[in-house]
């Protein structure tokens, strides 16, 4: 059995009591005097781990880039590095792209010139993608979702909180416009054109369903004839917008629109607001969408307004950097093969396999045991637990790149090829059966996700090092971090949307009524507690909104609760009976070691403004709250650091959740 505990305590703030904060107590000292680096805005946590990938990535790119140049890699890396040639080329490559859009001359003219430009890979009016179906699993279908909009969310347009943003947006596209002169093409200042813009986007947004709202899955399962678009949604041609886009109307069948009364307003502004409008807003789009692959000054303004205002990051990433990150958005997988190769040992997957088999048995035991659970919907959630799929490292099958060519030199011709290229490979696999070796994340990705469409759980080489996981680590540490995150994403199969597909992935209740409100009064108590969570140092009025975050909230006191219950079973195959048996290590019993490396590993800190866009946008709580929020749930950690009455974190035994 191992000494090394996996954990290290020199960031301990024993001023905190654990009761009262034991995010800050675990982290405190790093979190008083940690400088987060100028160019991102948050650090800690998984960020440790994605400077290492992306170190790993820049030697395997610049290899590829300095001995093959001919290479899709190196030419869309070399062509990004390519600053000189960049700068010589000034703003002609965006006019190349924008000339379109000014020659439109009538609205139909101009929505084909909209797909166009989506082919080439730039957000425009409508999102659109193709995934697994969600009532038919096993295939593929077409999505279209709302877009449009500049800032991160509809809220930003709307809500009093975000004023300031606001001004400093139309601001940043004024400035915009005067560095390119755009504006004057459309016989207007640049003061003038940014105010036309924001309106033209305000309309948009007023359209827009919100961050809860498009979390219903339900909801935003509408499904309708491609060819019947233009008639349900009059005003915007569809028809011969997705003909532009490489999807005939007359073969794609189906499709899933999100949010149809979004389509059905924006189908009406198309024709009701001047194309004079349109046509501005639409330039803005390319130009913003462009500008951080153009000249200096383009891209330092854009940095400006979207990294320094908004997120308040200090400094620009350094090239090679962004130059990493260009290719890994274009050819993860093609890279992502060579990065296993060099950097995920086979054992580290054997390993892996054990914690989730320990987690899967857990979540089995647990189910089994639920007092408030039927018999009927008990079955259908174990059947569910049964088919669970895991994948591990990296896919057994890699996409194939070879009908892409890429150019040596040439930025915006390869932005747009790789645009095109997925754009086909998206609409192609219309139809067709769902192909279960597909990765939605490459291996270099340091994260771990789960697809309820696919009932998988899917988790990167990358991720899979320490302090997440660490092979040469006492069980505790593991089961506390990793074991945390394999929980989580076992979890989201069962939180308020995933719980709502069955074991093959279809979107269908498998609940009785009687289940299902007892386990909405369970997740609307979580939901009270999030609501009243503001991060240390923000206004209150950014405070965690309970709604937004409620299946992210589920999965992690779920996958704590079972993880917790997997270290239990870990420990009995080894012969201890009891946590209190486990090892004492470094000072700490096991089931403290178990809590304290799953704090350390969300031990982050953020920028003010970077913490204020998260709140109102991203469906994970700030990570103070995925520690304390959780802990305060869990009736062991009350027992492992004697937390009472009385102490901040302490909630009564009835007030605690107990769901999965």
């Amino acid at each position: 059995m191992t000494t090394n505990s996996g954990i290290t305590k020199e960031w301990v703030d024993e001023t905190v009591k654990p009761g009262d904060d034991f995010f800050r107590h675990v982290n405190g000292k790093w979190l008083a005097t940690h400088e987060i680096p100028a160019d991102r805005p948050k650090d800690g946590g998984l960020y440790t781990l994605r400077d290492n990938a992306e170190k790993h990535v820049r030697e395997l790119v610049e290899k590829i880039a300095k001995e093959q140049p001919e290479s899709r890699i190196g030419a869309l890396y070399n062509s990004f590095m390519d600053v000189e040639k960049i700068e010589a080329d000034g703003l002609e490559p965006l006019l190349k792209e924008i000339a379109p859009i000014l020659n439109s001359a009538t609205p139909s003219h101009l929505a084909v010139t909209l797909a166009l430009l989506s082919r080439a890979g730039l957000p425009q009016l409508f999102a659109w993608y193709t995934s697994n179906d969600p009532k038919d699993p096993k295939n593929y279908t077409f999505f279209l979702y709302q877009s449009g909009l500049g800032l991160p969310d509809e809220s930003y347009y709307r809500e009093e909180k975000h004023e300031q943003a606001c001004a400093a947006y139309v601001e940043h596209i004024a400035r915009m416009f005067e560095l390119t002169g755009l504006a004057e093409g459309f016989g207007l200042t640049p003061e003038q054109a940014a105010q036309l813009v924001f309106t033209h986007e305000s309309e948009l947004a007023r359209l827009h369903w919100n961050v809860v709202e498009n979390r219903d899955a339900e909801a935003t399962y509408n499904p309708y004839q491609a060819t019947e678009l233009d008639e349900k949604f009059p005003g915007f041609p569809f028809s011969q917008w997705l003909l532009a886009l490489g999807a005939d109307p007359e073969t794609l069948g189906q499709v899933i629109v999100g949010q149809p009364s979004f389509f059905e307003g924006a189908a009406k502004l198309f024709t009701s607001i001047p194309l004079m409008s349109w046509k501005l807003w639409a330039v803005w789009t390319v130009l913003r969408s462009r500008a951080p692959f153009m000249y200096d000054e383009l891209v330092q303004e854009s940095f400006n307004f979207y990294g320094k205002t908004l997120s308040g990051t200090q400094q620009i990433r350094e090239r090679w950097k962004r130059g990493v990150g260009a290719v890994e958005k274009a050819l993860g997988e093609e890279i992502g093969q060579e990065y296993v190769a060099v950097h995920f040992p086979p054992s580290h997957k054997e390993k892996m396999l054990v914690l989730v088999g320990n987690l899967l048995e857990a979540y089995r035991e647990s189910i089994e045991s639920l007092d408030w659970m039927t018999e009927a919907t008990r079955q259908k959630a174990l059947e569910k637990l049964s088919k669970f799929v895991t994948k591990i490292g990296y896919p057994d099958k890699w996409r194939d790149f070879s009908a892409l060519e890429l150019v040596p030199g040439d930025l915006f011709e390869n932005l747009r090829r790789t645009g095109a290229f997925d754009a086909d490979w998206l609409i192609a696999r219309k139809g067709q059966p769902v192909d279960k070796s597909e990765w939605l994340m490459t291996p270099q990705t340091v994260n771990a996700y789960y697809m309820p469409p696919a009932n998988e759980i899917v988790f990167p080489a990358a991720i899979l090092q320490p302090p997440y996981f660490n092979p040469d680590a006492d069980d505790a540490a593991n089961y506390g971090n990793i074991g945390m995150i394999i929980g989580h994403e076992i979890g989201h199969g069962f939180d308020d949307q995933g719980s709502r597909y069955d074991g093959d992935g279809k979107l269908e209740s498998w609940w009785t009524e009687e289940d299902y409100a007892k386990f909405k009064e369970r997740t609307s108590a979580l939901v009270e507690q999030y609501n009243a969570y503001v991060p240390v140092g923000l206004d209150p009025k950014f405070h965690v909104n309970g709604e937004l975050t409620l299946g992210e909230n589920i999965g992690d006191l779920a996958g704590m609760s079972i993880a917790l219950k997997a270290y239990r079973l870990a420990l009995k195959k080894q012969g201890i009976e009891s946590l209190a048996d486990a090892p004492v290590i470094d000072g700490m019993t096991g089931i403290q070691r178990f809590f304290f490396s799953n704090a350390r590993g969300w031990c982050t800190k953020s920028r003010p403004q970077h913490a204020e866009v998260m709140i109102s946008v991203d469906p994970h709580s700030p990570d103070e709250f995925r520690v304390n929020g959780v802990m305060r749930n869990i009736d062991e950690f009350y027992e492992a650091f004697g937390v009472s009455e009385g102490d901040a974190l302490y909630l009564a035994p009835e007030e605690r959740v107990r769901i999965w």
